[in-house]
């Protein structure tokens, strides 16, 4: 079983409105889901049903109502739902990766420092990382002239592939993708799908959500399908 880099057992989200009186509604139940290393899952599913939900409970981003999430990290299973925010940043810093479809940029910091960050989080040489960082946007085809600049005024696209060149920068061992291709011309979903394989290859096991359905079917090895709740509804 050292194999698995993820198994989810019973988990329960739901949200509150506190604008709306207090009213409280249920997304996930029961949820369940395994991924071994080397594996990619594509998350299917209607438009409500809970996959982006999912996504934000894997990466710690929302708090669980109920059940584990368990991952490997340092070689053994934690479980992400219980971990404190010490241990949450120390996973993300080591293990899971998340490239969602959203940048959240930082001013005066440059395209390629926001791309070698994590890489220098985990202890690479600044060169090093500056380095790795070039080549992912050079092969993710942001103009050399975009590098040294702040991201702040980048197209969609243009922040896209730097989103997707600092995840798969550091070579984490979990890597959780949000519609990782929305943004993008064919030329530049070629080079992701390119980068998924090369990642899986690494043994990476890798969870996403893909709206374009050409790319889900070249890349995931399964789909795990996230249904909407009858009383979500």
């Amino acid at each position: 079983m050292n194999d698995i880099a993820l198994r989810v057992e019973g988990l329960a989200k739901g949200f509150t409105l506190h604008l709306q009186g207090g009213a409280s509604f249920p997304v996930l139940r029961d949820e369940a889901l395994e991924v071994r290393a080397g594996e990619c899952v594509a998350l299917a599913g209607p438009s409500g049903a809970g996959k982006s939900t999912l996504m934000r409970c894997l990466y710690g981003n929302y708090g669980s109502d109920d059940g584990r999430i368990r991952l490997r990290h340092r070689g053994a299973l934690l479980d992400l739902a219980a971990a404190d925010p010490r241990l949450v940043r120390e996973v993300r810093r080591e293990t899971l990766g998340y490239v969602s479809q959203f940048l959240r940029v930082i001013p005066r910091v440059s395209a390629r420092e926001v791309v070698a960050e994590p890489l220098a989080e985990r202890g690479t040489p600044r060169a090093e990382a500056l380095a790795r960082a070039e080549a992912l946007l050079t092969r993710l085809n942001l103009p050399r002239r975009l590098h040294d600049l702040p991201p702040a005024t980048f197209s969609g696209g243009e922040q896209q592939r730097l989103n997707l060149a600092r995840g798969f920068a550091p070579g984490y061992p979990l890597l959780l993708l949000d519609e990782p291709t929305a943004s993008l011309d064919a030329a530049n979903r070629e080079v992701v799908v390119a980068l998924i394989a090369e990642a899986k290859q690494a043994g990476a096991a890798i969870i996403g959500i893909f709206h374009d359905i050409e790319v889900r079917d070249r890349v995931a090895d399964r789909l795990h399908e996230v249904r909407p709740l009858p009383d979500a509804a």
